[in-house]
């Protein structure tokens, strides 16, 4: 009898890694948020709403004290709210992680096949339709109050990239208070006592000029006061100086440092 012929055993396949695979994941997981915010609009009206209540409210309450026209000062006001528009609206983002960290979602993201960070970069990334949409509400909405650009379709759109880019560096700031608060109250009460000197102390209301001198110290410093600055000139012309550059580095800079500490505040979490 002959002897049965032993099954041989093979090493099973190596699956090698797709390049790129943590970009790839966090754009289809920044997808997925884009397509959640869209399907629940009701999430916008802070960055839809919110607006047009500062812009009445600081342009007929302060415009004929500090401009001695409204029309004048909705042209110096709206360059500015429009960047504290988006900043506030990146707060959301810190919270709704909060949220979801403590609700379970990232566990289950965990039993995936896809990059540790993805799920977080890919949160962080689609937040940014808030940020257009904030920027498109209250332009339009200004406009039907009388705004004006004062240059090219460019400049308009260079104020706007930029202005979209500063908030995504700024947000990662409060993304890593998302990632160590405990509670979705307390990620917000944090990054509004962050929030709240950056955006008003700069020239925001009224000129840096007539501001008390230790106040306009701060905002020579301001990184936010720089954007603004920067936002004025490009859709109203004028001086531009370098605002834009000190946006850049302080944008690098920021994002050099939060988003590394997010991310590891992010791992030890979940």
């Amino acid at each position: 009898m002959t002897a049965l012929a032993e099954p041989r055993l093979t090493a099973p396949a190596r699956i090698e890694p797709r390049p790129f695979g943590l970009a790839r994941h966090s754009l289809a997981l920044a997808r997925r948020s884009v397509l959640k915010t869209l399907r629940t609009p009701e999430q916008l009206l802070d960055v839809t709403i919110q607006p047009v209540i500062f812009v009445v409210v600081f342009v007929y309450l302060l415009g004929g004290a500090i401009a001695g026209d409204t029309g004048k000062y909705l042209q110096f006001l709206v360059p500015a709210i429009m960047v504290q528009t988006v900043m506030f609206g990146g707060m959301a983002t810190g919270v709704n992680l909060n949220t979801d960290i403590g609700k379970g979602v990232f566990d289950r993201f965990r039993s995936l096949p896809i990059g540790r960070s993805a799920p977080l970069i890919g949160s962080v990334a689609g937040d940014l339709i808030r940020y257009v949409v904030a920027i498109v509400s209250l332009l339009v909405f200004a406009s039907l109050m009388g705004f004006r650009f004062q240059t090219g379709v460019g400049s308009v759109l260079a104020a706007c990239v930029l202005t979209t880019f500063f908030a995504f560096c700024l947000s990662w700031v409060v993304v890593l208070i998302g990632m160590v608060m405990r509670t979705p109250g307390a990620v917000q009460g944090t990054a509004f006592v962050i929030m709240f000197p950056l955006t008003f102390g700069t020239s925001m209301i009224a000129p840096k000029d007539t501001l008390p001198g230790w106040l306009q110290s701060w905002v020579g410093v301001n990184p936010v006061a720089h954007m603004m600055e920067a936002s004025r000139a490009l859709m109203l012309g004028g001086p531009l100086g370098d605002h834009v550059v000190w946006v850049l580095v302080w944008s690098v800079g920021i994002l050099a440092v939060f988003a590394p500490l997010a991310v590891r505040a992010y791992r030890r979490r979940t």
